[in-house]
């Protein structure tokens, strides 16, 4: 048993949202009891005691769209790359490197995701993989992954047709196994989706292949509408809008997560809603890409369940919150856009969308909710209290505010030092890798 304490606490629970000087129970990966840190070091003399010096304690992050496969990317110069928008970004940069990707390298990847992820307070990631390069097992090897560093994890492969209908089959194939494998394990800690590219890379024929091989007990990952080239491929070929060719799929639905939806319009935002599809906000990525900037606020108002991801960008959640909130009010020209809507989609949009594929409640501090907490090392400057706490996050703290990490009731990070890996050892496995991807790539 651990009790963590000593510090100002954020619960997400309604009922109890704030402690002045608080503490959380944990036992194996449950949540016991939380309250003041006295109440809690008198009721549980003999836990082991974890001393927050005055920091923040809250609930872990959650990142609900990642891309493990682009760990190597930081820093590489491809030969020849020269976009000139987002068609040229996919097949020069990110197709390139999953298609060199081989299955240690994606392990390697995973490793150094999650272990940046712990840094950055995230507990729970969906990630959406592509290894085009050998596709078999990828899933599996990711799995070891988060199995060695504590990481909660949902995975799912990107079904593609753009290298060619033989891979194509292998993705779905590889989707089909791994969800098999995640249905019958009972550790709450790995979960499986039918992961797809993006409508204008999957034929009807594969979008069948999909449906036929996906167990109904899960939904699908998607990139929808990322960049206007989707959406005018949808119209030409298809005559229709991206949602409406997802629908006529059965691809929509409460557990299929659509990430970006930057071009779609009213119907669709309906289309969506109705079918109680999440949908995931990545606004670093949106911009880097130039892709534009998704109707994310209009989304949030239309009731449609919305998180917020990093797409690889980052493995930091806080950093996502902070842009996120700028990027809403330079594109709105209004200073009160994304106030409510950010926090909203980070703290409860993500939880809820964690909730689908997890039984143990996510990203909240009450009995029986998963034993997933952070300690950062941010001591106000000014008041902090339930109505403010968000802001005093936006503004004060960063993802390497984390000092200590605990998932599933497992500290896998202490003052900063990671405690569940040798961190030294698996980094310089990381560059040795990624120095062999590189020459690979522009050796071609």
């Amino acid at each position: 048993m651990l009790i963590i304490g000593n510090g100002r606490m954020i619960t997400r629970d309604p009922k109890n949202p704030f402690f002045e000087d608080g503490a959380v129970v944990v036992d194996g990966g449950a949540i016991v009891k939380v309250g003041t840190c006295g109440e809690m070091k008198k009721a549980y003399p003999h836990a082991e005691f974890l001393d927050a010096h005055g920091g923040v304690i809250m609930p872990a992050f959650i990142n609900v769209h990642e891309h493990i496969y682009s760990a190597f990317a930081r820093g590489l110069s491809i030969k020849g790359y020269d976009p000139h928008g987002f068609l040229d970004i996919l097949d020069g940069m990110w197709w390139t490197i999953d298609r060199n990707l081989t299955l240690e390298e994606t392990r390697l990847s995973a490793m150094a995701t999650y272990i940046d992820s712990v840094k950055n307070g995230v507990t729970t990631v969906f990630d959406h993989h592509a290894s085009f390069g050998q596709i078999r097992d990828s899933l599996f090897k990711i799995e070891e992954a988060a199995r060695e560093t504590g990481v909660r994890t949902c995975l799912c492969y990107e079904v593609s047709d753009r290298d060619g209908k033989d891979k194509a089959r292998e993705a779905v194939e590889e989707n089909a196994a791994f969800i098999r494998h995640a249905l019958a394990d009972d550790t709450d800690m790995i979960a499986g989706m039918m992961g797809m590219h993006a409508q204008f890379t999957i034929s009807d024929e594969t979008m069948e292949l999909a449906a036929v091989n996906k167990p109904e007990e899960v939904g699908y990952h998607i990139h929808v509408a990322e960049g206007i080239e989707d959406l005018h491929h949808c119209l030409k070929h298809y005559g229709k809008r991206i949602a409406d060719r997802l629908m006529d799929f059965n691809i929509l639905g409460r557990k299929t997560l659509l990430a970006h939806c930057i071009y779609v319009n009213s119907h669709e935002m309906d289309l969506i809603r109705d079918t109680d599809t999440m949908v995931v906000h990545n606004p670093e990525s949106n911009m880097g890409n130039a892709c534009g900037c998704p109707p994310t606020m209009e989304i949030v108002h239309r009731g449609i369940l919305t998180g917020l991801g990093t797409d690889g960008y980052t493995h930091d959640m806080t950093e996502s919150y902070k842009v996120a909130n700028v990027l809403h009010k330079h594109h709105l020209c209004d200073p009160n856009a994304g106030w409510g809507e950010v926090p909203k989609m980070l703290f409860e949009g993500n939880a809820e969308i964690a909730g689908r594929y997890f039984k143990r409640p996510l990203g909240v501090l009450r009995e029986g909710a998963a034993a997933d907490v952070i300690v950062t090392d941010y001591i106000p400057l000014t008041p902090m209290n339930q109505d403010n706490y968000n802001s005093h996050i936006l503004f004060g703290m960063t993802g390497r505010s984390v000092v200590t990490t605990v998932a599933n009731g497992k500290i896998l990070m202490k003052d900063r030092v990671l405690t569940a890996v040798d961190e030294e050892k698996v980094m310089a496995d990381c560059r040795q890798a990624a120095a062999k991807l590189a020459q690979r790539i522009n050796s071609r």
